[in-house]
Protein backbone atom coordinates (compact mmCIF):
# COMPACT_ATOMS: atom_id res chain seq x y z
CA UNK A 1 0.00 0.00 0.00
CA UNK A 2 1.24 3.62 -1.08
CA UNK A 3 1.74 5.70 1.93
CA UNK A 4 -0.71 8.67 2.01
CA UNK A 5 0.61 12.13 2.88
CA UNK A 6 -1.06 13.93 5.63
CA UNK A 7 -2.26 17.58 6.15
CA UNK A 8 -3.12 19.59 9.63
CA UNK A 9 -5.98 21.42 9.11
CA UNK A 10 -3.69 24.74 9.90
CA UNK A 11 -1.81 23.61 6.36
CA UNK A 12 -4.75 23.60 4.84
CA UNK A 13 -5.91 26.83 6.01
CA UNK A 14 -2.58 28.61 4.85
CA UNK A 15 -2.30 27.45 1.75
CA UNK A 16 -6.28 28.27 1.18
CA UNK A 17 -5.22 31.81 2.50
CA UNK A 18 -2.19 31.86 -0.13
CA UNK A 19 -4.30 30.45 -2.33
CA UNK A 20 -2.57 27.27 -3.40
CA UNK A 21 -4.23 25.00 -5.64
CA UNK A 22 -5.92 22.29 -3.93
CA UNK A 23 -9.60 20.37 -4.66
CA UNK A 24 -11.09 19.81 -1.33
CA UNK A 25 -12.79 16.41 -1.29
CA UNK A 26 -15.68 15.78 1.95
CA UNK A 27 -16.56 12.09 1.90
CA UNK A 28 -18.52 12.36 4.77
CA UNK A 29 -22.48 11.71 4.76
CA UNK A 30 -25.24 14.48 4.15
CA UNK A 31 -26.42 14.54 7.97
CA UNK A 32 -23.00 15.98 8.56
CA UNK A 33 -22.32 17.74 5.60
CA UNK A 34 -25.37 19.70 6.70
CA UNK A 35 -23.08 20.97 9.56
CA UNK A 36 -20.91 23.05 7.85
CA UNK A 37 -17.95 22.34 5.22
CA UNK A 38 -14.85 23.87 4.49
CA UNK A 39 -15.57 26.66 1.77
CA UNK A 40 -15.36 25.57 -1.84
CA UNK A 41 -15.21 21.71 -1.04
CA UNK A 42 -17.32 19.48 -3.14
CA UNK A 43 -19.20 16.29 -1.25
CA UNK A 44 -18.97 13.00 -3.07
CA UNK A 45 -19.80 10.79 0.02
CA UNK A 46 -17.23 7.81 0.82
CA UNK A 47 -19.20 5.24 -0.96
CA UNK A 48 -19.42 7.48 -3.82
CA UNK A 49 -15.93 8.00 -4.68
CA UNK A 50 -15.76 4.65 -6.68
CA UNK A 51 -18.92 5.59 -9.04
CA UNK A 52 -17.66 9.51 -9.07
CA UNK A 53 -13.26 9.48 -9.11
CA UNK A 54 -12.90 10.15 -12.72
CA UNK A 55 -15.31 12.71 -12.77
CA UNK A 56 -12.36 14.67 -10.85
CA UNK A 57 -9.43 15.81 -12.91
CA UNK A 58 -6.03 13.91 -11.77
CA UNK A 59 -4.41 16.80 -12.68
CA UNK A 60 -5.02 18.58 -9.85
CA UNK A 61 -4.08 17.77 -6.06
CA UNK A 62 -7.10 16.61 -3.44
CA UNK A 63 -7.22 17.25 -0.27
CA UNK A 64 -10.02 14.92 1.42
CA UNK A 65 -11.82 15.44 4.38
CA UNK A 66 -14.37 13.74 6.95
CA UNK A 67 -14.94 13.90 10.36
CA UNK A 68 -11.70 12.38 12.24
CA UNK A 69 -9.37 11.48 9.37
CA UNK A 70 -9.98 7.86 8.84
CA UNK A 71 -12.97 7.57 6.49
CA UNK A 72 -10.58 10.46 4.26
CA UNK A 73 -7.65 8.10 4.92
CA UNK A 74 -9.61 5.42 3.13
CA UNK A 75 -11.04 7.51 0.08
CA UNK A 76 -6.94 9.21 -0.31
CA UNK A 77 -5.70 5.44 -0.54
CA UNK A 78 -8.07 4.34 -2.98
CA UNK A 79 -7.96 7.88 -5.02
CA UNK A 80 -4.00 6.92 -4.93
CA UNK A 81 -4.54 3.64 -6.49
CA UNK A 82 -6.62 4.71 -9.20
CA UNK A 83 -3.49 7.70 -10.02
CA UNK A 84 -4.60 10.77 -8.21
CA UNK A 85 -2.92 12.85 -5.87
CA UNK A 86 -4.81 12.66 -2.25
CA UNK A 87 -3.78 14.07 0.95
CA UNK A 88 -6.13 13.17 3.93
CA UNK A 89 -6.91 15.86 6.01
CA UNK A 90 -5.27 15.17 9.53
CA UNK A 91 -8.52 15.07 12.13
CA UNK A 92 -10.70 16.04 9.88
CA UNK A 93 -13.26 18.43 10.52
CA UNK A 94 -12.93 17.29 14.46
CA UNK A 95 -9.91 19.85 14.10
CA UNK A 96 -10.77 22.48 11.52
CA UNK A 97 -10.76 25.95 13.55
CA UNK A 98 -11.55 27.97 9.74
CA UNK A 99 -14.66 29.27 7.91
CA UNK A 100 -17.10 26.46 7.43
CA UNK A 101 -20.47 27.15 4.70
CA UNK A 102 -23.52 25.20 4.34
CA UNK A 103 -24.77 23.39 1.29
Amino acid sequence: MAEIKEMTPEELQQAIEENRAYTIIDVREDEEVREGMIPGAKHIRLGDIPMKVDTLNKDETHVVVCRSGRRSMNASEFMKEKGFEAINLKGGMLEWKGDTTKP
